[in-house]
This record gives C-alpha cells, sequence and structure tokens, in this order.
C-alpha cells in the first residue's frame, strides 16, 4: 500500500528532479532561524464548512472523492489512497472546516494535527515540501493561528514559528518551480502573506511581491482571464490575489499597480461568469465554488461593480430576467494549460433563479482518473457529439496523453440577440478533419428570460468538406450518428410529455420547463452523471438527448426550451443557497 513518501512523489521521470530539489531546498530551509512572532494580530480569511469539520473530528476523512473511516486517529496515521488526497491533507484547507466548529474538540484536534506535522515534517523531510502546498499551508496556518496556538507551551510555540520560517526560506527559493498558473500564485500569495506576517521574515517578502506583480501581468489576460478558462481556478487566483493585497495594505506597503490592475479585470470577468444562483459556471475543470466564496471574494477585493465584459475568458453570457446562459464560445486551451481542460466548444449551461437546470456533467478529477478523462468529453456537455469523437482529441504520446491536441477551432457569426432578447451564434471545426463537418450553433434568450430557442446544424459546408464526409458515409452507408445532449441538474424532475414529443421538466421552486425538439425529431431521456468536487460518489441524473443519421450534407434541429405558460414571472424560492450579490 502506498504510503505518505510515495503519495508524495511527482508523476512522470521528469518530476522526479523537481522533487529531489525540493527535498534539499526544504532539508537547506529547517536550517534557517527567521521567524520569531507575528507582526500583527492574524485575521482569518478562509471559509470552512461545519459538517466536514465535524466529520473529521468523528473520524471520517474525506478528501479528493475518498473517504476513510478512522475514529480515534488523525490524517498522519492514513494511508492515502492517492496523490490527490496526500495533496489536500498537506494543503491543510482541513483547518478551515475545524475552525468553522470552533469548539474545544475541533480545537484539539486542529491542535494535535498539526503539531504531529510539524514534528514529521518541519524539518524539512516528509511530503508536502511542494511550492503550492507550502503556499497554500502557510495561509491557513497564519489564518488560524489563534486557534492553534492558544493553550500551548511556549517550546510548542517556537516549534510553530521555526517551522513556518523555514516554509517562507524554501518557497523563496523554490516558488519558480511552480507551475504558471494556480501553483505559482498560491506559493507566491503565500510567501507574500507569510512574510509580511511574521517578524524577521520582511525583507525576503520584497522579491515576492514583485515576482507576483510580474505573473498577474504575465498570466491574467487583458479580459481578466487565464489561460486554461478554468473559471473556479480564477476565483482561486482572485482570492489569492486578494488576501496578499489585503496584507500589504495593512502593514502600510503599496499594492503594485500591476497586481491592482489584475484584481480589477478578474472582478467583472467572474461577475459575468456567475450564474443566476451565485454558482460559476462549470467549464474546463472548474465546480461551482464553494457555497458564499465568490460573492466574499468580489466583497474582499474592494472592486466596484461595474459593466461585464462581452465575452469573459471566452464565455458568452445571456441573461434575462431570472435566467442566465453561460456558453463555451472560445477555443479551448493550448498547450500546458489543456491539461485539465474539456471538449465542451459551443456547450451551455442554464440556471433558472436559484435553479441550475440544464449542466454539464461537472469535474471529474475528485473521483478518479477514468471519471476525469470522461468529465472532459464532449458527450458529458450540452451540446451536440459526433460518434465517438470528441469536439477536441488528446494529444499521442506520454507527455501529449493529457493535452488537448486537435483542438475546435470558434468562429462568431453573430454577437447580438434578436429584438425581444440577447443572442449569440457560434460554429466550430472540431469535427472538419475526422468527417468533414462544421457544428453552428444559435442561441437566443428571449421573452423576459422564459424562452431559450436554439439551433443545431451539422453540416459538410465547403468542397472539401463534402468530399471528405462523403468517404466517410462510402465507409458506413447508414451515415454519421450525432446526438444532441441536454445533461439535467439532479434536482430537476423530468417526464416525457405531449406523446413523447416534449420533455417537462419540474424545478424545487415549482417552475416548470418545456423541451421541444422541432422538425420531427423525438427526444429521450437517458442516464447522466452529475459531478461534484467533495462528494464521494456521482450523482445520479437524467440528460435529455435528440439523436440520428446524416448520410447527406447537412442536418439542421431546431429546438425550444421555455417556462410553461402557467408559471408566474417570479417565484420566491426560499431554498437556502447561494447568493448573487455584489
Amino acid at each position: 500500500m502506498m504510503g505518505w513518501q510515495a503519495a508524495g512523489r511527482d508523476r512522470g521521470g521528469s518530476g522526479i528532479m523537481t522533487r529531489l530539489a525540493n527535498q534539499v531546498a526544504a532539508r537547506r530551509a529547517a536550517l534557517s532561524d527567521t521567524a520569531r512572532a507575528f507582526v500583527t494580530q492574524p485575521e482569518p480569511r478562509t471559509i470552512g464548512h461545519v459538517a466536514r469539520g465535524r466529520q473529521m473530528i468523528a473520524g471520517n476523512f474525506r478528501f479528493a472523492g475518498h473517504l476513510i473511516e478512522a475514529p480515534g486517529r488523525g490524517p498522519w496515521d492514513l494511508v492515502p489512497p492517492d496523490r490527490d488526497f496526500a495533496d489536500e491533507v498537506q494543503g491543510f484547507g482541513w483547518l478551515d472546516d475545524l475552525a468553522a466548529v470552533g469548539d474545544r474538540a475541533a480545537q484539539a484536534c486542529a491542535q494535535d494535527w498539526t503539531f504531529r506535522w510539524i514534528a514529521r515534517c518541519g524539518r524539512g523531510g516528509g511530503p508536502g515540501w511542494s511550492p503550492d502546498l507550502t503556499g497554500r499551508r502557510l495561509i491557513r496556518w497564519i489564518n488560524h493561528a489563534l486557534f492553534l496556538l492558544s493553550g500551548r507551551s511556549s517550546a510548542d510555540s517556537r516549534a510553530f514559528f521555526a517551522a513556518m520560517g523555514a516554509q517562507v526560506v524554501f518557497l523563496q527559493h523554490r516558488w519558480p518551480a511552480a507551475a504558471p498558473g494556480l501553483p505559482r500564485f498560491e506559493a507566491l500569495a503565500g510567501l507574500v502573506y507569510a512574510g509580511l506576517a511574521l517578524e524577521g521574515t520582511e525583507e525576503r517578502t520584497r522579491p515576492a511581491v514583485d515576482a507576483l506583480a510580474r505573473e498577474c501581468r504575465a498570466e491574467i489576460d487583458a479580459r481578466g482571464g487565464l489561460p486554461s478558462r478554468n473559471p473556479e481556478h480564477l476565483l482561486e487566483v482572485f482570492s489569492l490575489l486578494t488576501w496578499a493585497a489585503q496584507a500589504l495594505g495593512e502593514t502600510g506597503r503599496t499594492v503594485a499597480p500591476d497586481h491592482l490592475s489584475a484584481l480589477a479585470r478578474i472582478a467583472p470577468t467572474l461577475r459575468a461568469l456567475r450564474h443566476a444562483d451565485g454558482g460559476l459556471a462549470r467549464f474546463h475543470g472548474g465546480g461551482a465554488g464553494a457555497e458564499g466564496r465568490l460573492d466574499a471574494a468580489l466583497l474582499g477585493s474592494g472592486v466596484r461593480p461595474g459593466g461585464l465584459p462581452a465575452r469573459p475568458m471566452g464565455f458568452a453570457r445571456l441573461a434575462a430576467g431570472r435566467t442566465t446562459v453561460i456558453v463555451d464560445a472560445a477555443d479551448p486551451p493550448a498547450g500546458r494549460a489543456s491539461a485539465g481542460a474539456h471538449a465542451s466548444t459551443l456547450a451551455f449551461e442554464l440556471t433558472s433563479g436559484r435553479r441550475p437546470v440544464i449542466v454539464s456533467c461537472g469535474p471529474g478529477a475528485t473521483f478518479g482518473p477514468d471519471w476525469r478523462r470522461a468529465a472532459r468529453a464532449t458527450a458529458s456537455h450540452s451540446t451536440l457529439s459526433v460518434e465517438a469523437f470528441s469536439s477536441s482529441r488528446f494529444g499521442a504520446g506520454a507527455e501529449q496523453r493529457d493535452l488537448l491536441a486537435d483542438r475546435a477551432r470558434v468562429a462568431v457569426l453573430r454577437d447580438a440577440g434578436v429584438a425581444d432578447g440577447p443572442g449569440i451564434a457560434l460554429s466550430h471545426d472540431g469535427w472538419a478533419a475526422t468527417h468533414g463537418l462544421v457544428h453552428t450553433r444559435e442561441l437566443d434568450l428571449t421573452g423576459g428570460g422564459r424562452r431559450l430557442s436554439g439551433t443545431d446544424t451539422l453540416a459538410a459546408a465547403t468542397p472539401e468538406g463534402r468530399a471528405r464526409h462523403a468517404g466517410v458515409v462510402r465507409r458506413r452507408p447508414q451515415g454519421t450518428a450525432w446526438a444532441l445532449r441536454f445533461h439535467l441538474h439532479p434536482d430537476v424532475e423530468a417526464r416525457l410529455d405531449l406523446g413523447g414529443t416534449a420533455v417537462s421538466l419540474v424545478l424545487k421552486s415549482g417552475e416548470v420547463w418545456v423541451f421541444r425538439p422541432e422538425g420531427g425529431h423525438r427526444p429521450r431521456l437517458e442516464p447522466s452523471v452529475h459531478l461534484e468536487p467533495g462528494r464521494l460518489k456521482p450523482r445520479a441524473s437524467l440528460q435529455i438527448v435528440v439523436s440520428g443519421l446524416l448520410a447527406g450534407p447537412e442536418v439542421r434541429i431546431g429546438w425550444t426550451l421555455a417556462k410553461a405558460q402557467d408559471t408566474p414571472t417570479a417565484i420566491r424560492d426560499t431554498q437556502p443557497g447561494q447568493g448573487a450579490a455584489s
């Protein structure tokens, strides 16, 4: 069985040298004597979950989609089932949950588990010494320092500060080894945050402040997006930058213009990627975000609400009344940024008030490698798919097999709605090379958000495309199989209606929506799954499927998703959920 040492190893041969360099740097850092006390009394800025905290106190450890029941034991007594589990434990995010409980039992667990880590790993040994995990861990230790140190001996306090000082020195030397994007922001924000909070480490933060500003300039584009196009990662980066800016301001230091500019660019993008229920659009490996996290980050940033960007981070937002529709309207991420990307081009999600209706299956990483890969396929999204081919495909070879090498290219055909509401028309060429086909999707949200009208066209639109598709049909005379999918949130009750020509969708709020395909196409209901980080298993759900065979040059599928006529314009939905403030 895999122990903590094995769980901490890098995957792949090229990561071994990085791992060894981290170990050497960690042991050297442990020889330093830098941190002695806090400059000011730290204030918690991270939010935990009471239910998860109580589960851990009872001995139920749930990380990365795994549950280990071990009453009377701590996290360091467990054999981590995989690296993701080990990383979540080493990042100390669980301190947020124990602090949210806040009673004596929670404090006893938090202190015992933290000081056991210091005894085992505080001198530079053991796993967890990577730049991103170290930055993440330092932020939690500082946020909950009073919770951790209350009632402890002076010897424990010295050990605590020595371990934090060692991690600051480690980050000072090793932050460049973190991968660009969220991991590097975690490393640098943790270094800045800790360096400003601890006596004796202030001088070590000056280069990190400058480096953080450079990363803001390099990684946050002009429209406030990340190369990965992962909305939840963007929220995490935004939170880290906000905490770092607050720490700089509280210690009388100036926040770099590039740092402030990044916050100002990201905030409207996050607002545009927020559904009516307050959760983020779930694309490219990102989830909806922890409840309340997005609103707390926006409020804490101090960036005032303003106009929303036209296509934030490559997504299109259609909003009217209580309805939001968010569409993946740009090319998938390229290169290293595509390591977690999905083949979700032209897919959309729809939320009515607090209730998600049409969704994607979501991020599958916490449920293991098979679910992670399946979640990235086009068929796991609410869009059109062709046979077993996703609109973008993985590369070949060990180094490319997790990256999108054959990517769909998007063209915006119309960027405005009709007189009665917003709309958009897009196309992508993801199946041009394999089948000679181009997918075009037109969406219009009308009637004050009560009706979404769509048209999906699959066509061999060029002479080259027609020739290629004719070759496909010669090999398979029945034609090319296509399927139009609409994945439903698990809380939506669905049934075939009107003699099997429509699907009625009943929301928990009492709203009723009706899906109708046009042109003689008939819908059917099939099983689907809803992948939510934090749950132990995928949730069963349903999907609406309209399918057929294309033997000629084109098929056009019109459809509508509309509120039933007797559904009120506004329903008082008092179910607790995510807000939409700020």
